[in-house]
C-alpha cells in the first residue's frame, strides 16, 4: 500500500526533525556541519555531506509543510509557503519578490523550470569577475548528476494552451523557442506547482535531498531563525538562533546555540547577506549585500477567443531566448520570454485596477494569456542592481535601483511580447501598466507602448529570481567568497546558494544552484578531509 505522505512517515520512523516553536527551554546543539537554509543549495549540500559521513544539521526559519498540507488553495499557500506571506517587496514597494519560506525553500513553490547556466554567463564571470573552475566543461558532470537525481528532462507532454501561445506566436514570426526541462516524476499536469505539489511529483528538496540527508543521520530544525554568527578573529565560534512561534512570525523567547566544525549559509540572496550583516562579519571591501540582481520582470496580457485556461497544466513548458544574447553582453539588455500560470488571486494582483474594470478583466480569466520578460540584469555597468539592507528590527530588505538601461529593455520587451501574442491570434493585448489597457491591433499597441511612462509604481514589476549579494571571486576586492564558496575572511564558513552569482544568470536559477552547490560541496568534503 503506497504511503500517503512519505515525509511524515519518515518522522514516524525516527528522523531527527524538531519543531523549534515547541521548545520549552533554551537549546544547545553540536554538529559537524550546520547549514542555514533548506532550499536548492542547502539541501543539496546536506545530502552530499551526510553521505560522506558528516553529522549535518539543517536550520530553516519557515514551517514544515508536506504533501498532506497542499490543498491547491492560494490563500493558505501564499501565507504559509512564501517569504513575508507573498508580500515581500523591494524597499520602495515597487517590485514584488516571490521567494519560498518553508522546509524545501523556493524549490517547494517554484514552477519547475530547470536550465543549465548559459555558457555566456560563465564566460563573463571568468572574464570580468575573476571566477575560476566554473567553465561549461567543469560544470557539465554536475549538471548531469543533478539532472539525473531530480528527474530533469524536457517536458514530454504537449504544451497547455497557455504555453502554446508563445510557441505559436514565435513560429509565426520566425523566432526561436524551445521546450523547458522540468524536475518532475509522475507529474499529473495539475498546474498548481506554486502552491506545493500534493502528489510529490515535483522533485523539490522536500522529497529528494532533505529526506536523503535525514536517512543518513542528518537532522532538521525548523521554525528557527538564524540570527547571527558569533565570530572570533578568523573563525565562526557558534550560530545563534531564535525559536519562532507556529506562524513563523514572533520569537518565542527560546534561544538556540549551535556549534559546528563548519558553517554553511544557504538562506538565499536576501537572507544570506542579512545574516552576515547582523553578524558584523568582516567585509573589508564592503561587498556583502551589494550587486544583488532580480531578473526584473514585466508582463503582457492578451485575450483570446478560445479558452486558454492559464491555471491548468504544466505552468511553464515553452520559452524563447531569441532576445537574450543577440546583442552580446555589451549591447542593450537581453531578456528571456516565458509564460506564468494565472490563478485567480495571483492574476488579480498582476492585472490590477479596481471596480468594474477589475471585474471585467477577471471575468475573462479563462480566455487570458500572460507572458513575462526576464531582464538579464548585472552584465552591463548601467544595469539595474540592488543592495540588501537591514531594517531597524534586523530583518532584510532589498533596495533595488532601476536604470534607464534596464527600462529600455522593459520597453523593448513589451513590444516583443505584444507582437508574439498578436501573431498567435490574440484579440487584444494589454501591456501591464497603470496607464494602459487592452488594445485591439498591433499598431495601436506599439503606439501605446512607446508613450508609456516607464517608472516605478506605474509599471508592474516583479521577480521570482534573486541572485548575488555575496558574489564569489578569487579577487578579494570583488567578492565575499572565493570560487569554491569559502568566505574570504572566515576559514570555517562557506556560502552555498544563489547569492554567490556575480550577476543574474539569464535563466531560471534552480538547476544552476543545484549543480554549483554539488560541486562546491564535493570540494568542501575534500577540504574537511572526510
Amino acid at each position: 500500500m503506497p504511503i500517503a505522505d512519505p515525509f511524515l512517515h519518515g518522522i514516524d520512523n525516527g528522523w531527527q526533525v524538531r519543531n523549534a516553536s515547541l521548545l520549552e527551554s533554551d537549546l544547545q546543539l553540536e554538529f559537524d556541519v550546520v547549514i542555514v537554509g533548506s532550499g536548492a543549495g542547502g539541501a543539496t549540500s546536506a545530502e552530499l555531506l551526510s553521505t560522506a559521513g558528516l553529522r549535518v544539521l539543517i536550520v530553516e526559519e519557515g514551517p514544515l509543510r508536506t504533501s498532506s498540507d497542499f490543498k491547491m488553495q492560494e490563500p493558505a499557500a501564499y501565507a504559509e509557503l512564501y517569504q513575508e506571506g507573498m508580500a515581500r517587496m523591494s524597499k520602495d514597494g515597487a517590485i514584488t519578490i516571490m521567494q519560498g519560506r518553508a522546509v524545501g525553500g523556493t524549490t517547494l513553490i517554484n514552477w519547475t523550470s530547470s536550465f543549465r547556466t548559459p555558457p555566456a554567463t560563465l564566460e563573463h564571470w571568468a572574464r570580468e569577475h575573476a571566477v575560476s573552475g566554473l567553465s561549461k566543461e567543469a560544470l557539465q558532470p554536475w549538471f548531469e548528476k543533478m539532472e539525473q537525481r531530480l528527474g530533469v528532462e524536457p517536458w514530454q507532454i504537449a504544451a497547455n494552451a497557455n504555453n502554446e501561445v508563445i510557441k505559436r506566436g514565435c513560429d509565426a514570426l520566425n523566432l526561436n523557442w524551445a521546450v523547458i526541462p522540468r524536475n518532475v516524476r509522475g507529474c499529473m499536469n495539475l498546474g498548481y506547482c506554486g502552491m506545493g505539489c500534493p502528489i510529490n511529483a515535483k522533485q523539490s528538496m522536500l522529497v529528494t535531498c532533505i529526506p536523503a540527508s535525514l536517512n543518513n543521520g542528518g537532522a532538521l530544525l525548523y521554525l528557527a531563525r538564524a540570527e547571527r554568527l558569533i565570530i572570533d578573529k578568523d573563525r565562526v565560534q557558534h550560530l545563534e538562533c531564535h525559536a519562532l512561534d507556529a506562524r513563523g512570525v514572533e520569537r518565542t523567547g527560546r534561544k538556540i546555540t549551535i556549534r559546528a566544525k563548519h558553517y554553511i549559509l544557504a538562506g538565499g540572496a536576501i537572507n544570506t547577506p542579512a545574516i552576515l550583516l547582523r553578524s558584523n562579519a568582516p567585509d573589508p571591501y564592503q561587498r556583502c549585500g551589494k550587486r544583488t540582481f532580480l531578473h526584473t520582470v514585466n508582463f503582457s496580457a492578451a485575450q483570446f477567443s478560445e479558452p486558454v485556461n492559464p491555471f491548468y497544466g504544466a505552468p511553464q513548458s515553452i520559452y524563447s531566448d531569441h532576445f537574450q544574447w543577440r546583442d552580446g553582453v555589451d549591447g542593450p539588455i537581453g531578456y528571456k520570454l516565458e509564460v506564468p500560470p494565472l490563478h485567480p488571486a495571483f492574476a488579480a494582483t498582476i492585472l490590477g485596477s479596481y471596480g468594474e474594470v477589475s471585474a471585467q478583466r477577471m471575468a475573462q480569466l479563462p480566455h487570458t494569456h500572460m507572458m513575462i520578460a526576464l531582464m538579464r540584469d548585472g552584465f552591463h555597468p548601467d544595469s539595474a542592481s540592488g543592495t540588501v539592507e537591514l531594517r531597524s528590527d534586523g530583518s532584510p530588505v532589498l533596495d533595488y535601483q532601476m536604470t534607464p538601461y534596464t527600462w529600455d529593455g522593459i520597453r523593448r520587451a513589451y513590444h516583443s511580447m505584444a507582437e508574439i501574442q498578436f501573431a498567435a491570434g490574440a484579440k487584444k493585448v494589454f501591456p501591464v501598466h497603470a496607464d494602459a489597457d487592452y488594445v485591439a491591433d498591433l499598431n495601436s499597441v506599439r503606439t501605446l507602448i512607446n508613450r508609456l511612462d516607464l517608472s516605478l509604481y506605474r509599471t508592474r514589476l516583479g521577480s521570482a529570481h534573486v541572485m548575488g549579494g555575496c558574489a564569489m571571486s578569487d579577487d578579494t576586492t570583488l567578492g565575499v567568497t572565493n570560487s569554491s564558496g569559502g568566505h574570504h575572511q572566515l576559514e570555517n564558513l562557506s556560502i552555498h546558494d544563489g547569492s554567490l552569482f556575480p550577476t543574474s544568470i539569464g535563466a531560471n536559477p534552480q538547476l544552476s544552484i543545484y549543480a554549483l552547490c554539488a560541486l562546491l560541496t564535493d570540494q568542501l568534503i575534500q577540504r574537511l578531509n572526510v
